[in-house]
């Protein structure tokens, strides 16, 4: 099985981090467009988290020097959990993941994100392939996956990621119903997308805004409904 390269997807550190700064206000407009005419209520809390807080154990062969573990990052550790409640879809758990894996660029919002295979076979999700996803901000970077079953799968930041640490998307059965969440456990990679996120703020909402439309995005491609609108809950570990 043939290699992709890495290296052309990645870029530069040097260079993705001017690429950055210049897609920042654009990825902001569009994110912030959506959002004013979204009419879809979001509930939304930040807590003190603790110790639980951590990210899962990484397995021993997906650690490597190339890892960006959420340990290495700057600032405050933020365990985000977004989660919609799914109506009317007729699918499961199993099958909305199934259909979220097959096509990884199908559920985000056109023109604002994309994901691009730099390690791995063509086609579906495994353990091990590896992929720079494109955001409209400046986080952005290469992830490796980490975990894959049946109804999730979960991505860890690579070095030259804005973040540092993992986030997972997931799907659940409850009371007859679907619930689809993305749950992540992550610190700004650097000083630089420190002072982003966490100074300036906006890089923070253009995050906010983007996850909260994918959610959107993956209620629709499931023929469903959100019920009782999106939920977005924020336990914040202080460095």
């Amino acid at each position: 099985m043939a290699q992709l390269s890495r290296k052309a997807a990645t870029g530069a550190y040097s260079h993705r981090r001017v690429a950055a700064l210049v897609r920042w206000p654009i990825g902001l407009a569009a994110v912030s467009w959506r959002y004013m005419w979204r009419t879809i209520p979001v509930h939304r809390d930040e807590v003190a988290g603790d110790a639980s807080d951590e990210p899962p154990a990484l397995a021993g062969q997906f650690r490597d020097d190339r890892v960006q573990e959420a340990a290495d990052g700057h600032g405050d550790l933020l365990h985000r959990n977004y989660s919609v409640r799914i109506g009317g879809s007729g699918l499961d758990a199993r099958r909305l993941v199934a259909s979220l894996v097959d096509d990884l660029n199908g559920w985000f919002p056109t023109g604002v994100a994309v994901f691009l295979r730099t390690r791995g076979r063509t086609g579906g999700v495994r353990e091990g392939d590896e992929f720079l996803i494109r955001l409209p901000g400046p986080w952005d970077g290469p992830v490796r996956v980490v975990h894959v079953d049946d109804t999730g799968f979960r991505f860890a930041t690579l070095r030259g990621h804005l973040e540092a640490g993992q986030i997972e998307f997931r799907a659940h059965d409850v009371d007859g119903g679907l619930v689809m969440s993305i749950e992540s456990w992550a610190r700004p990679g650097d000083a630089f997308s420190h002072l982003l996120y966490d100074r300036l703020r906006a890089a923070k909402e253009i995050q906010f805004n983007l996850w909260t439309e994918v959610l959107l995005r993956i209620t629709t491609l499931a023929g469903g409904r959100p019920v009782g609108g999106l939920t977005v809950h924020t336990r914040r570990v202080a460095a």
